[in-house]
């Protein structure tokens, strides 16, 4: 049988047998599906010889490439589809020289497909150089990854007229190559799309423009490069340059897009140009803010800096263009995933969840730098960004201060500080442009905070931490995770130890951001204190009340008081060890309360805002003598004897502490008016008794109380006599 077909075959002149070739274009869409299957099938059998490999058949089968390349769509397709999982596999072959004809043959292919025009809305172009994306992926040879690269650098630069559907292709061959294993593929790839660029970009988008994605997300690519920081940086700076020109309309419709944002009135409607549909180019605008937006979790300083200022800078030089839609998925998808990584479970003392010490731990110091360094400008200029176009962005308010509040919430007192400055900043920047429906989301998400961050001296006040004291004691297990869970070397006494320690250091820092908070509240308030409404103003009085309030519930906590000083110099806290806040929260609220009533009219709700008065002032004198009251005694505020109190002791000290605040409160009834404050001087009269018969801390007290009783008590009493 060989012999019969070897001597056939000599009886065929070459002549004879290229015909068979050149003429297989007059074969019908059958035919010569059917044909170029058999050649392939013939090619791969003489290929795969490890000694003596032909190349006749795959000689052959770019020459009917080439005859056939003008047959209908279809079948050219189905032709296609056949070649390409032949140059697929022969280009991934493990002889070098095969793999390396089989490359160059697609290329010439490529060049002599890429003569005709593509018609729009086609993407023959793409699914042709398709074998160049699967053999760079696939290939482990590096010479044969570094000619697909040259290939298409030859094809752009010879055909970069005729080029459309193949840009995503070509995109795909070089993000590939940013991945490589070889800096020397790394480096050509992006030498290459740095040309491509800078000399060709109008041809990337002039027909298909959803290639602009393709072109940035290999931009993207490259920014991961971990051979050259030049190349992420110059990457990052490409980015920024096709945001150029997406914003200056150089891409699909984004001409659409230059009309400015619309101006609100004071009623909040917008005035001027008709809103534009603007959310077809979310497609456009997303994945290049996304991918800047995830360069900030890089690890290199560099690059972490550079991508944020690129990202912001974007969005402040082109955010005019942008939609309330599309400005919502910026925020949402954008932006606030900046601040994931730092706002997960972290413990008090500033260490990670598991306890790890950052002082020993490379990425402890990570996290820490990326916090300092990056998250606390993200964060003012996520704010300032809102300032900038709140206009358009008002809506968005609400979800602003969501992310400003889950800062102040954290239990780390950086992150509730970076938090707190950042609320400050939003409100001494926009406060002033908001009508009352903006203010009660504010104050509403500043009562949020104040009760989300009260300290929790529940585990210590359990005495869980004590050997005769079953560590299930469940107080305070919903705001600890894994409080009752067994330490890593699997002993009860480290278990509670730690408990102990985490306990401590939470309410310590809950402690010291509850201050900030409040300072930050009332500085606030000292800023828009004529604009803001009546009811506002009282719910901010709430927030700073319930601080107080809890305060002084653990200040007065005298069994929790023993258990902190018997833990000595482990907690750090003075006696009581809310003191300080409790001071100066009921300060303010009687600082708010007092403002009010002076500055509202008569008929603005003076009476509800007098009783909040009264009731606040009372509170007052009733704590600071049930501190000066010996512990023995209980009850009412009834006449007391004459109190001795050791001077020197804590009690006088403490005593001393509050008396500025009873000082202002003395002086708070005193301004309530002749009318209030004889109206209530039968409720305030039995608490004036009291403090003259009580031992004082200081004599401040009694002088401000000798004062209200020569200045306002004393001419009742001599009227009614």
């Amino acid at each position: 049988m060989n012999n019969a077909v070897t001597i056939l075959l000599e009886q065929v002149g070459i002549a004879e047998m290229n015909r068979v070739f050149i003429r297989s274009q007059n074969l019908n869409s059958e035919g010569i599906i059917d044909f170029v299957k058999a050649l392939c099938k013939v090619s791969m059998e003489e290929l795969r010889s490890a000694s003596d490999p032909r190349v006749f058949s795959l000689t052959k089968i770019v020459e009917i490439t080439h005859y056939n390349m003008n047959r209908i769509r279809l079948v050219w397709s189905s032709i296609w589809h056949v070649l390409s999982e032949f140059f697929v596999t022969i280009g991934c072959s493990e002889n070098l020289s095969i793999a390396i004809f089989a490359m160059d043959s697609l290329r010439q292919l490529a060049m002599k497909f890429l003569e005709r025009e593509e018609l729009a809305n086609y993407n023959f172009q793409n699914e042709f150089m398709k074998p160049f994306v699967v053999v760079m992926r696939k290939s482990r040879a590096v010479e044969i990854r570094e000619l697909i690269i040259r290939c298409v650098s030859q094809m752009v630069l010879a055909r970069v007229n005729h080029v459309k559907s193949g840009w995503k292709s070509m995109f795909m061959v070089f993000a590939t190559a940013s991945y490589d294993d070889h800096k020397n593929i790394v480096l050509l790839a992006f030498e290459i799309i740095e040309k491509i660029l800078r000399d060709y970009f109008p041809y990337i988008t002039e027909t298909e423009s959803s290639t602009f994605t393709d072109c940035v997300n290999c931009l993207i690519a490259f920014t991961n490069s971990r051979f050259n920081k030049d190349i992420s940086l110059n990457a990052i700076g490409f980015l920024r340059f096709c945001a150029a020109k997406l914003a200056e309309g150089d891409i699909g419709s984004s001409s659409r897009l230059k009309e400015p944002s619309p101006r609100l009135t004071k009623d909040g409607k917008q005035e001027g140009a008709i809103q534009v549909d603007k959310d077809d180019h979310i497609h456009f605008w997303f994945p290049l803010l996304a991918g800047l937006s995830e360069l900030t979790f890089d690890l290199r300083p560099e690059i972490r800096k550079s991508s944020l200022q690129v990202l912001f800078d974007t969005l402040r030089n082109h955010g005019h263009v942008f939609s309330l839609p599309l400005w919502e998925k910026v925020f949402d998808s954008v932006l606030f995933p900046i601040f994931d990584y730092v706002r997960h479970a972290i413990d008090p003392s500033g260490g990670s969840s598991q306890g790890q010490s950052a002082e020993n731990d490379p990425a402890e110091l990570d996290q820490d730098a990326w916090m300092y360094e990056t998250c606390t400008l993200a964060l003012q200029l996520v704010v300032d960004l809102f300032v900038k176009f709140y206009d358009t962005v008002h809506p968005l308010l609400k979800k602003v201060l969501s992310l400003l509040t889950s800062f102040i919430k954290r239990p780390h007192q950086s992150l509730a500080g970076i938090g707190i400055a950042a609320f400050v900043r939003l409100m001494s920047s926009a406060g002033s442009v908001f009508v009352d429906e903006k203010w009660l989301e504010v104050v509403l998400s500043l009562k949020e905070a104040t009760t989300e961050t009260l300290p929790d001296f529940s585990y210590i006040a359990s005495g869980a931490y004590l050997e005769n004291v079953p560590i299930e004691n469940g107080d305070s297990s919903d705001k600890r995770e894994d409080e009752s869970q067994p330490s890593e070397d699997g002993t009860e006494e480290t278990s509670r130890s730690r408990n102990l320690y985490f306990a401590i250091a939470d309410a310590k820092c809950r402690a010291a951001v509850q201050l900030l908070l409040i300072q930050a509240v009332m500085e606030i308030y000292n800023m828009y204190r004529a604009q803001l409404s009546a009811q506002n103003t009282v719910i901010l009085f709430e927030a700073l009340h319930t601080v107080a309030t809890h305060a002084h519930k653990i200040n007065s906590d005298n069994d929790l008081r023993t258990k902190l000083q018997e833990l000595g110099s482990m907690t750090q806290m003075q006696d009581p060890p809310l003191l300080r806040l409790e001071n100066e929260s009921y300060q303010l609220c009687l600082t708010i309360l007092q403002n009010i009533f002076l500055d509202r009219a008569p008929d603005e709700g003076s009476l509800e805002v007098e009783t909040h008065l009264v009731g606040l002032c009372k509170e007052v004198l009733e704590v600071y003598l049930s501190t000066a009251r010996p512990a023995h005694l209980s009850g009412g505020i009834q006449p007391l004897g004459h109190w001795l109190i050791p001077v020197g002791s804590s009690k006088r000290r403490e005593l001393a502490a509050r008396a500025p605040l009873v000082v202002s409160t003395l002086q708070a009834i005193s301004g309530l008016g002749d009318s209030s404050f004889e109206k209530n001087l039968g409720q305030f009269f039995p608490l004036l008794a009291g403090l003259i018969s009580c031992e004082h801390g200081s004599g401040e007290v009694q002088v401000a109380l000798s004062d209200m009783f020569s200045t306002w008590v004393g001419p009742i009493v001599l009227q009614s006599c």
